[in-house]
């Protein structure tokens, strides 16, 4: 439980000279961001900030996973008690710090040594320098088969928040709809070749790449690269991977609805037998039909806005879904108690059998979809007030 453990405890912190290494620390949980180590982190990067012997950080996990996600189960509950407000007080400081992370004047390395799923893509995307490995992990408790990176948010009853819409907007082409719609596992190859990872690192090499950037003294990026670089290669592209489709994901996901994007793969299917259209395919047909539509529309705003404009979208909408005025594909209203759909069929009871409302994407019109973008009407709730970033180096917005 996240209240047995001390905000120290779940986040760890190392010093040598002039690097901070900072390790997530719920291994059981596959370090799921809770409320403590949010706010942990978020201390410790704004100290580090103002520090000058703090040239770089460094942030890792414990155990198989870097990072399996924020604690969503947690905010289930809070919401089953009838208080969504303590959930969006959740989700607004974790997206101050994807802010932070995403606007941070010191390098950032984040090495992801195993599963790095929703917030964990959160805490670590948005960071400087991104290095992955070939690890990839079993885990029937969430999904069948996690690899590298996830962002199975549709899957949930959700979309893609922690900033996804831009980062997966400037992915090449129009993979980056393909990953937010689809919830596709990449490996380390994967997330090197579209970018999503600045390097790719053997694991066996990984403990001299540390006792290597432990010893820098610097925050020039240039020179954390080539110390980095030293321990990296260029991996294989599995033959079945999906990247080497590119022009298949690009003429079905670059369609205007999701209904035009399903209808391009299914016809694709009928001349091809590629394993990741048929995945693609069924991953739809499986996923929430709102949760499809508003990641759509918020990916393609995405490509227009910054990371903070996306930020504070993704505020109203994360607060839209724990309301369910629109769709309780997140929760469902039971009488007298709350129970989560997607959440409860996925994270809580796991038996991955959500039942969606609506049920079929031609049930979800505009106008519901346009809810999810709007203010919030409720006296208790205000905007997310993203931190004052002014003066900032190139180096510092510009990280992907």
């Amino acid at each position: 439980m996240a209240s047995a453990q001390s905000q120290e405890d779940q986040v760890l912190e190392e010093e040598t000279s002039f690097v901070r290494i900072l390790t997530l620390n719920r291994p059981r949980q596959l370090n799921a961001l809770s409320a403590q180590m949010i706010s942990r982190l978020l201390e410790l990067f704004q100290r580090y900030e103002t520090d000058s012997n703090v040239k770089l950080l460094i942030l890792k996990g414990k155990g198989r996973a870097f990072c399996a996600g924020g604690d969503v189960a947690a905010v289930v509950r809070g919401i089953n008690e009838g208080d969504w407000i303590s959930g969006a007080k959740f989700f607004s400081k974790e997206f101050i710090l994807n802010y932070l992370m995403a606007t941070y004047t010191k390098p950032q390395v984040s090495i992801l040594n195993g599963i790095v799923m929703g917030g964990g893509a959160g805490v670590s995307i948005h960071g400087r320098f991104r290095v992955a490995t070939e690890n990839s992990v079993c885990n029937t408790a969430l999904f069948l088969v996690i690899k590298v990176f996830a962002m199975p948010e549709t899957a949930l009853g959700l979309f893609p928040d922690i900033g996804a819409s831009y980062f997966l907007s400037r992915l090449p082409g129009f993979f980056g709809e393909y990953v937010g719609l689809t919830g596709a596992r990449l490996d380390g190859a994967e997330m090197r070749a579209c970018g999503l990872a600045t390097h790719f690192v053997p694991s066996s090499r990984l403990a001299l790449l540390e006792e290597a950037l432990y010893k820098v003294n610097s925050s020039d990026p240039a020179v954390i690269s080539a110390v980095i670089d030293k321990f990296s290669l260029e991996p294989y592209l599995k033959d079945h991977s999906a990247y080497h489709w590119m022009d298949v994901i690009d003429k079905c996901f670059s369609r205007r609805t999701v209904e035009e994007i399903l209808s391009a793969l299914e016809s694709e299917s009928t001349n091809r037998a590629d394993a990741w259209i048929s995945d693609a395919i069924q991953s739809l047909k499986k996923a929430s039909p709102t949760s499809l539509k508003i990641s759509l529309r918020s990916i393609r705003e995405g490509r227009l806005q910054g990371v903070g404009q996306c930020l504070i979208r993704e505020y109203r909408m994360v607060c839209h879904v724990m309301m369910g005025e629109v769709s309780k594909d997140f929760f469902e209203v039971c009488n007298p108690f709350k129970c989560a759909h997607g959440c409860r069929a996925i994270l809580l009871d796991k038996d991955k059998n959500p039942k969606w409302k609506p049920s079929k994407l031609e049930l979800v019109n505009d106008n519901m979809v346009d809810q999810y973008f709007s203010k919030i009407n409720d006296d208790r709730w205000e905007d997310i007030k993203l931190p004052a970033r002014s003066n900032l180096p190139a180096t510092a917005i510009a990280k992907l």
